[in-house]
């Protein structure tokens, strides 16, 4: 009998346009500072990480143009939707982030945004860029595999 253990993790948003747009190449997990309200907002699930990437600020890691709307019951104390957001990474972490930005080229986008025993976290990932032959075939790949479970569905 198999038993689902539950891992602790409630994802609130998924960035579904970050491996079709990206070469993901290193995931990492990675805790976010963030006020009161935000907190709030988060729990309610409307965050929007679709369009965010990752900067280098002063020796920190910020995440720029994510979006949390405000919560309307925190009135004169609301935060900024669109404001930058401090990612919380060891020294090394972020070292090692920063010299592939600089080295080669690489950015840092949000793959998900969760919840991990109680606290809030979000995955991000160093990434490539895409160019748009690398895009056609990875829609031809993704065509080609819903056809072929189409046909293996029908023929059993």
């Amino acid at each position: 009998m198999n038993i689902k253990k539950n891992n602790g993790l409630k994802i609130i948003c998924l960035n579904r346009k970050a491996s079709f747009n990206y070469f993901l190449i290193d995931l990492i997990e990675a805790g976010l500072v963030l006020k009161g309200s935000e907190i709030k907002s988060v729990r309610n699930g409307k965050v929007s990480i679709g369009d965010s990437y990752g900067i280098e600020k002063d020796g920190e890691i910020y995440l720029i143009n994510s979006h949390i709307p405000i919560y309307k019951q925190a009135s004169f104390s609301n935060h900024n939707p669109y404001a930058e957001r401090k990612l919380l990474l060891n020294k090394k972490e972020i070292n090692k982030l920063i010299g592939k930005m600089n080295k080669e080229g690489l950015t840092i986008v949000p793959t998900k945004m969760y919840f991990k025993k109680g606290k809030a976290k979000i995955e991000i990932a160093v990434a490539k860029g895409k160019k748009n032959f690398d895009k056609r075939q990875t829609k031809k790949t993704r065509d080609w595999n819903r056809d072929k479970a189409r046909y293996f569905r029908k023929t059993s």
